[in-house]
């Protein structure tokens, strides 16, 4: 018998309200910045003390009701903490097998630009949004989960063993992930379900099911050309610009006009399913209007939206997201900079191999350097996801889901950034079934300014999360 859905609302609203929304106020205001972004992690404290705060609380809903149990810590040498809670099955699903529930605590870095009143690190509440860093990305994701397997119990429903994991360096790339799945080997077992909660959705009103992930490659491009700097009155002209060089290195791997990525390694066929769903997508959601920052008068009036959709999901495409070299403008003399160097990063459709194509890039990039210049290059790749075909009891369950707790069918969608760990799971469990869902929605910023969490978007998720897990147990 499927799950009351006023009960299991009721439940949840309980909970955020009761001590979910201040639990993650304190998370905010912990400055809990990945590795890749913070070198000083280890010393500064910030993670252990974010992973501790969430620990206490998981505990907290264990000793509530949730009984046999448990919150571990996992802590391996020179790598950010693990988060475990283990979860029996209730004893009618004892032979249902175990779902893996996923997110992570680790945070992007602050960024310029919150408005007035705003910051990366104070929490603040308007109206449905609770602003701060790690909001949405992705510190709802423990309270989802646990709160959705007591919402289950409450209602005298079903769950399989429940593994949720929480991880700290996925802003990183997920590097210290596979040393503890290894490590913890035969204790996750062989789930027939994994629900993760790190991804996005395209508007408040559905119950949106991310199909695909774009994949990384992520370079750092360093172009030198002198040892020192130089005065550019005596030496312009003569020596060329690192920049300049660094420049036409770019334009070997970017048509600098279109923004397409050049390398025909980075590209593949769009699937006719993800193509069927992008134009009902294309339908439902204009894109062009989704909130994105444009300054007046900026936008992309040169493409439709179901051609936007698809090169946001199923296309590459290249950002510089840092330099270095150069001073900042204010205090920028008259000298021709030795070096300059670019972090890149660039996105690749679901099916890429991110080796290839980071091989690809970095080949480009250094034969036969402009002038003779040295061009060092860096790379990190990882793999994109594509959904396997939903089973028919899943496909049930999130109709179910859906309509108990949004009113409407789910919509499905490609999410154009990674989470490297279903690549992981997808590889070591590929019979699994995927839920991938989440709350970064319209306007929500995840990694820029004026992060925030849609509250009701939060609570509906946790729910249909609850109904999920009852179907999967029943299956």
């Amino acid at each position: 018998m499927p799950l009351d859905a006023s009960s299991v609302r009721s439940v949840v609203d309980r909970a955020w309200d009761g001590h979910v929304v201040d639990t993650l106020q304190e998370f905010i205001r912990i400055p809990n910045v990945s590795p890749a972004y913070e070198p000083r992690w280890v010393d500064l404290g910030h993670m252990a003390k974010a992973t501790d705060l969430l620990r206490r609380w998981c505990e907290e809903r264990v000793a509530e009701g949730l009984p046999g149990a448990t919150v571990e810590v996992f802590e391996l040498p020179g790598l950010t903490p693990l988060l475990l809670i283990d979860v029996p099955a209730t004893p009618d699903a004892a032979d249902a097998g175990t779902v893996l529930l996923y997110g992570h605590l680790d945070k992007q870095p602050p960024f310029d630009g919150w408005r007035d009143g705003l910051g990366p690190w104070e929490p603040v509440i308007d109206g449905d949004r609770l602003y701060g860093r790690g909001s949405a990305d992705d510190g709802y994701a423990v309270f989802s989960a646990l709160t959705a397997i007591a919402a289950v119990r409450a209602d005298g429903g079903s769950h399989a063993r429940c593994l949720v994991l929480i991880e700290a360096s996925e802003e990183s790339g997920s590097p210290d992930l596979p040393a503890y799945l290894e490590g913890l080997g035969d204790r996750l077992g062989d789930p027939s379900l994994v629900v993760a909660l790190d991804s996005g959705c395209d508007d408040w009103d559905h119950f949106w099911l991310t199909t695909s992930l774009r994949g990384l490659v992520d370079l750092s491009l360093r172009v030198d050309i002198l040892t020192e700097g130089i005065h550019s009155g005596s030496a312009g002209g003569v020596v060329p610009s690192s920049f300049r060089i660094l420049r036409q290195l770019l334009d070997r791997v970017e048509d600098s006009a279109t923004g397409r990525v050049l390398a025909p390694e980075l590209h593949v066929e769009v699937p006719d399913v993800r193509r069927e769903q992008i134009r009902a997508m294309a339908a439902d959601v204009d894109i062009r209007n989704a909130e994105y920052p444009f300054v007046d008068g900026a936008g992309r009036p040169d493409a439709t939206n179901e051609e936007l959709i698809t090169a946001r999901t199923w296309e590459p495409s290249l950002a510089i997201t840092g330099i270095d070299g150069a001073p900042p403008v204010g205090s920028a003399g008259n000298v021709l900079r030795p070096w300059t160097a670019v972090r890149i990063s660039v996105r690749i459709p679901p099916t890429t191999d991110p080796q290839a194509a980071a091989d690809a890039l970095v080949r480009e990039l250094t034969a036969d350097p402009p002038y003779g210049a040295k061009v060092t290059v860096t790379q990190l790749a990882e793999p994109g996801w594509h959904a396997t075909p939903e089973a028919p009891w899943l496909a049930a369950a999130l109709d179910t889901a859906a309509e108990a707790t949004f009113g409407e069918p789910p919509r499905s969608r490609g999410e154009g950034g990674s989470i490297p760990f279903m690549g992981m799971l997808g590889r070591r469990f590929p019979e699994a079934q995927f839920v991938i869902t989440g709350v970064a929605g319209p306007g929500t910023n995840a990694h820029g300014p004026n992060e925030y969490l849609h509250l009701p978007t939060a609570r509906r998720v946790t729910a249909a999360v609850a109904h999920i897990l009852d179907a999967h147990a029943h299956r």
